[in-house]
């Protein structure tokens, strides 16, 4: 699968944006499909994951009630909805995606095999 993110750009602090990661090919629905973000000089970390059944959402404790997961199988589309952005928000945003991953390793990079070029996300105070 080859994904392609988009959405990212430069708003206020307590402004919203909403990513898309879209992915080439029929299988969609057989992938987990994460969110991961990189500041400058930090490492690059877990954000959100959906599963690729029942779609149970999974979210790092630094986004939790103010971003939102979903996915359209049918548009072979994920997306993250961000709202109430604070600056420390600011980093590129990765989706990754992978048919393997567990619940042992949906918060980590190495459960995923796919990646998105990134789409940067910048909030300013």
């Amino acid at each position: 699968v080859q994904l392609q993110a988009s959405g990212g750009g430069l708003v206020q602090a307590g402004d919203s944006l909403s990513l898309s990661c879209a992915a080439s090919g029929d299988t969609f629905r057989s992938y987990t499909v994460a969110w991961f973000r990189q500041a400058p000089e930090k490492e690059r970390e877990f954000v959100a994951a959906i599963k690729r059944s029942q779609g149970s959402t999974y979210y790092a404790d630094s986004v939790k009630g103010r971003f939102t997961i979903s996915r359209d199988n049918a548009k072979n589309t994920v997306y993250l909805q961000m709202n109430s952005l604070k600056p420390e928000d600011t980093a590129v945003y990765y989706c990754a995606a992978d048919t393997g991953t567990i619940l042992s390793t949906i918060r980590d990079i190495r459960g995923y095999d796919h990646w998105g070029q990134g789409t940067q996300v910048t909030v300013s105070s």
